[in-house]
């Protein structure tokens, strides 16, 4: 033992670069003051210096990764140093963070941990909190990461069982050991537990929740009273896009049927699809059919929130509940149509005047007008069930318009003629 490197009956202590009280665990005075004086209009060299403080300090930092998003443009090769506003407003929000820094705990045996998780556009974060004999919830770990392009797309409440996941990933040790009460703006686990078909992440989020002793306290009350040494409620909240938009609409004459359907997403990208009815059918038949097609397209590509417009009164009416569903062919339709929307959630109709749905209709009636003859074009099949409990087979011939360059639809257009939907 060197009795150099030994001290004996001190009430604190600098080890490994932090000091270490009684009261818990405090960052070194000297490393935020190395962050407080450097100069706001950052050059390459002192980027990259800030960048190695920080990544020491990250347990300390709620939401660093959130906090940091404005530097990530900076960190990418071949791209040229430019410190914008920004920039300069993220370091100042780290530096006035620092001015009083949070003290962190040790855990208390046999109390349960409190679990934060919060999800922004970009970012998500953990805080792992724990309340003392006093009643009063002290820090014990603050994480936070960056989404992947991928994860960029996950709908909101997959954002949160993302953060879920990743709490669960690096604080196993405490996981394994304790209860969890789980605090967020919405609830994960009820999503998660209650939901039939999983996505790849939210299988992996279910089957990692289920080996851990969580308590959901859901819902959070809006005015969440935090102690003094948990800053930052503004990390609890979730920055929600848009919902995406879909315009469908249906034509049928006596030369065929068609249906269009028209996606604009929360960037304004617009995403066409055209398909044609092989077998000649109603206007209101081929409008169940076009929106049926519509929602499939929307449940493939994961988009839960979805605002929905068509022009006709009849489907969109029954739909919502003003008007009675009185013929019976149309019930197996609106009956699917129903299922659909429930399994996204999140879904408004509304009716829209034809002129303002003049993409939709003009795919309908390009659809509608085609001979398809060439054995090169996609073909589904649709199993309806009638009224009388007997089925029908219709032949339905997509035409897909025009290639879209974007990758959620990647999968769904290689599934496209090999699918059989069941209508019941």
């Amino acid at each position: 033992m060197n009795p150099s490197k030994c001290a004996f009956g001190v009430t604190s202590r600098k080890f490994l670069g932090f000091i270490v009280r009684q009261r818990g665990i405090e960052i070194e005075q000297a490393k935020i003051d190395a962050i407080l004086r450097m100069p706001e209009r950052e050059t390459s060299t002192n980027f990259k210096s800030l960048q190695g403080k920080l990544a020491y300090l990250r347990r300390f930092i709620s939401n660093l990764a959130g906090r940091c998003q404005p530097f990530s443009r900076l960190m990418k090769k071949d791209v040229p140093f430019q410190w914008d506003e920004a920039c300069d407003k993220a370091f100042k929000s780290i530096k006035s963070y620092l001015m009083k820094p949070p003290v962190l705990v040790a855990p208390v045996p046999r109390h349960p941990f409190i679990l934060y998780v919060a999800a922004q556009e970009r970012s998500v974060g953990i805080l792992l909190a724990q309340k003392n004999d006093e009643g009063k919830e002290n820090a014990l770990y603050y994480l936070s990461r960056t989404m992947t392009p991928n994860e960029l797309k996950y709908s909101p409440i997959e954002k949160l069982c993302l953060a879920l996941i990743f709490s669960i990933q690096k604080l196993k040790h405490y996981f394994q050991s304790h209860n969890i009460h789980l605090v967020s703006k919405a609830n994960p686990l009820k999503y998660v537990m209650a939901k039939l078909v999983l996505s790849d992440s939210l299988a992996r989020c279910r089957k990692r929740a289920s080996s851990s002793r969580l308590l959901a306290d859901h819902p959070m009350p809006a005015k969440w009273e935090l102690s003094d040494d948990l800053p930052d409620e503004d990390v609890l909240v979730i920055e929600v896009t848009p919902p995406w938009k879909m315009y469908f609409d249906g034509a049928s004459h006596k030369e065929g049927a068609g249906a269009g359907v028209v996606f604009v997403t929360s960037e304004g990208e617009v995403l066409p699809y055209s398909f044609t009815l092989t077998q000649n059918c109603s206007n209101n038949m081929a409008e169940y059919q076009t929106l049926i097609l519509g929602l499939e397209i929307a449940v493939d590509a994961k988009q839960l929130p979805l605002k929905v417009y068509g022009d006709s009164q009849l489907v969109v009416n029954q739909l919502i509940g003003l008007y009675e569903v009185k013929k019976p062919e149309f019930l197996p339709y609106h009956n699917y149509a129903k299922r659909l929307m429930g399994w996204l959630g999140d879904v408004e109709l509304e009716h829209l005047p034809r002129k303002d749905n003049k993409q939709a209709d003009a795919l309908a009636k390009l659809a509608s007008t085609l001979s398809m003859t060439d054995k090169k074009h996609v073909y589904q099949y649709v199993r309806v069930g009638s009224y009388h409990q007997s089925s029908a087979m219709m032949r339905m011939t997509c035409s897909k318009k025009k290639k879209t360059t974007s990758r959620r639809f990647l999968k769904l257009k290689k599934k496209i003629g090999d699918n059989h939907w069941l209508i019941t």
